[in-house]
C-alpha cells in the first residue's frame, strides 16, 4: 500500500516512484490496477500511479527511483467500479472452482460488507455468473486490457 491513506490517494511524482521503485524491486511481469473508469477517487489515483510508474520504472536517469530499469510487460485491469456500468472485458478467467474463496474474501471486509448489509456481495457473485455464462462456466471474472497479449495455443481457450 505504500502506506497511502485510506480516501486521500493523490497522483504525484512521488507516490509514482515510490510505486516504480517497487517495480525495480519486484520485478512483475504483469501489473493488476483497477478499471480507469471508477467513481472512487482512490481507485481512479491507484490506476494512473500504476500505469505512470510503469513508465516511470524503465527510466535510466532518475535518481529519485531506486533499483535497476524494468519495464512490466503487461497492465491487466479489474473491475472494482461502485459505477453501474456495462464493463466490456477483454478476456475472463473461469473461477468456478474458487468463487466461495471469493466470497469468502469479500465477506472478510467486515465493516463495509457485512455490518452494513451490502449489497455488494450478491452483486459481485451475480456478476461473476454473468461473466461465467458468456465463457460457458459458472463463474467468470472479467479483466481488461487496451494491449494485445498472445497465447501459446488455442488448447488455452475455454
Amino acid at each position: 500500500m505504500l502506506g497511502l491513506p485510506n480516501r486521500q490517494v493523490v497522483h504525484s511524482i512521488e507516490n509514482r516512484h515510490r510505486l516504480a521503485s517497487m517495480y525495480r524491486r519486484f520485478r512483475p511481469d504483469v501489473i493488476f490496477l483497477p478499471y480507469p473508469i471508477d467513481a472512487h477517487p482512490d481507485h481512479v489515483a491507484v490506476t494512473r500511479i500504476g500505469e505512470d510508474a510503469r513508465f516511470d520504472a524503465k527510466l535510466t536517469r532518475c535518481d529519485t527511483i531506486e533499483g535497476e530499469p524494468c519495464y512490466p510487460k503487461r497492465i491487466i485491469y479489474y473491475f472494482c467500479t461502485h459505477l453501474r456500468m456495462d464493463f466490456r472485458p477483454t478476456f475472463c478467467i473461469d473461477i468456478s472452482s474458487t468463487i466461495e474463496k471469493k466470497m469468502q474474501a469479500i465477506a472478510a471486509y467486515h465493516s463495509q460488507f457485512v455490518v452494513n448489509s451490502s449489497p455488494v456481495p450478491e452483486m459481485v457473485k451475480t456478476l461473476c455468473g454473468y461473466y461465467g455464462g458468456r465463457i460457458g462456466t459458472a463463474y467468470a471474472e472479467p479483466f481488461f486490457t487496451h494491449e494485445v497479449f498472445g497465447l501459446s495455443g488455442l488448447d488455452q481457450l475455454v
